[in-house]
């Protein structure tokens, strides 16, 4: 394995910084002003928690930087001589490490809003409950799984745009559609949404977490299974 190689393509990617750096946080902190401007209108200072679901925002980035890192880069990379296998490990390297430094952010502002009862108007934004409701170091993995699983996610839909256009992109969404309305079918049949609905309702966020992560190795083959065949 060319570990060299691997940081090498992360840092290729790293040379467009903004969509990976910036971007994340500029939407994101977009998004937290209005959050807080809400809270503070709504709440007046007083300890009224508002839930906001904006955070999910930074995770939609980190789909679309992860296509975008494929469309982009791979036909430039290969034309460099760096073999598909390397390519794909270094970007899944470099979608590790953000999720690593984000994941660690997002704990840490978590932490912060805590201490400061919800900056200073009772907004919880980092803490969102049931998923990122607990100490800092579940928040961080949880955080970490949920951004890898997103980069990794965008990769593979770049790939598949890559090797058969829109019309394979088009396909591979409505295979993932069929495949969640079969399992819908398949659960009513049965009967099996009261036990679903026990399943998550009872599962912990460290199991959730477990549960994504799996998820994320799995989409993870499937990148890496495409883009052996991929031409450019």
């Amino acid at each position: 394995m060319n570990y060299r190689t691997w940081i090498k393509v992360a840092r290729v990617h790293l040379v467009d910084g903004f969509s990976y750096t910036g971007l994340p946080w500029a939407i994101l902190a977009l998004d937290f002003v209005v959050g807080l401007v809400i809270a503070a209108s709504v709440g007046g200072g007083h300890k009224t928690q508002i839930p906001v679901g904006a955070l999910a925002a930074i995770y939609l980035i980190f789909l679309i930087v992860g296509a975008q890192s494929i469309l982009r880069s791979l036909p430039f990379a290969l034309a460099l001589g760096v073999s598909r296998r390397s390519y794909y490990a270094g970007t899944a390297l470099l979608a590790v490490c953000l999720a690593a430094v984000y994941g660690l952010a997002l704990a840490v502002l978590q932490v912060i809003e805590q201490a400061t009862g919800g900056w200073g108007v009772g907004l919880h934004f980092f803490r969102v409950a049931y998923i990122l409701p607990g100490p800092w170091y579940l928040t961080w993995l949880t955080s970490f799984v949920g951004l890898t699983l997103m980069f990794v996610y965008g990769m593979w839909i770049g790939l598949v745009y890559r090797r058969w256009n829109l019309l394979g992109l088009l396909a591979f969404s409505a295979a993932q559609v069929i495949a969640a309305l079969a399992l819908v079918i398949i659960g009513t049949n049965a009967h099996a949404w009261p036990a679903i609905g026990r399943f998550f309702t009872t599962i912990s966020a460290a199991g959730l977490t477990g549960l994504l992560a799996a998820v994320a190795v799995m989409l993870l083959a499937g990148g890496y299974a495409t883009i052996r065949r991929v031409t450019v």
